[in-house]
């Protein structure tokens, strides 16, 4: 989404490097004097800009930058454990009882909200299912059981399936909901998420049974806020796992074509 852009080029501060104007994503910049200047007051507001700049002449003024720090690399991390990590993770359907410190809790958003979006819209905003967990266990549920009553022929998976007390979150402490009105990017976020969690020793689960629910059920959708709008397009278990894995496991062939 195109916006009118809050970004401000202190003329004072330019050095008219070009670095700026080489790495807009919208071409929306150029040197005019020896000095960078906005072509259009509407742009993407990415930031490349303002995190290219070696002068710090590229200001955001309707933006916090007071926690933009040099930035860090994936290139510090040794490939191959890395490979290895994202291997050896797996879907958790049993926790602990133990609850996530708000601490790790705000790090697992903080990784979702410097996901990348597509043309920068940033749609994703975040639920935090915790003291009304069981609640929102019990509504999901009753949707469900509704809809296994319409179901009947048209899906026997649907239809035969038992649901627990614990169907949706498998007994998980918490859960983040992810509302966006893009699927691909509510993805994306959840698997920054995902990874921050597992860097800090939790278990994640995708509960999509949870998704389902949330966009059948009015009760469900009132009691998490959510107005007509509004679309959850992921929702993630977290807390700590009451399971380890002595290994991984294996995969189908890699299935790539080349031109």
């Amino acid at each position: 989404m195109e916006r009118i852009v809050s970004v401000k080029i202190n003329e004072a501060l330019c050095i008219g490097c070009g670095r700026c104007v080489g790495d807009c994503v919208s071409d929306n910049l150029e040197l005019r004097n020896g000095k960078a200047v906005l072509k259009s007051p509407v742009c993407l507001e990415c930031g490349h800009c303002f995190a290219i700049c070696p002068a710090g002449a590229v200001e955001m003024p309707a933006f916090d930058t007071s926690d933009c720090v040099s930035p860090g690399s994936m290139a510090d991390f040794d490939p191959d454990r890395l490979l290895l990590a994202m291997k050896s993770r797996r879907s958790v359907r049993q926790f602990k009882a133990q609850k996530v410190e708000q601490e790790k809790l705000m790090k697992i958003l903080e990784a979702g909200r410097y996901a990348p979006t597509a043309k920068n819209a940033q749609p994703n905003s975040f639920i935090i299912i915790d003291e009304k967990i069981k609640e929102m266990e019990a509504l999901a549920c009753s949707t469900f059981e509704r809809l296994q009553r319409k179901a009947g022929s048209l899906s026997e998976r649907i239809a035969k399936m038992k649901l627990t007390e614990d169907f949706f979150f498998k007994g998980g402490p918490q859960a983040i909901v992810i509302v966006s009105e893009s699927e691909l990017d509510a993805g994306i976020a959840a698997s920054y998420m995902e990874l921050m969690a597992e860097a800090m020793g939790l278990g994640v689960l995708y509960s999509g049974f949870f998704v389902a629910a949330s966009r059948l059920g009015k009760g469900l959708r009132a009691e998490l806020g959510l107005e007509s709008g509004d679309k959850v397009a992921a929702c993630l278990v977290v807390g700590y796992p009451d399971v380890s894995y002595e290994r991984t496991v294996p995969r189908q062939p890699l299935r790539v074509i080349r031109k």
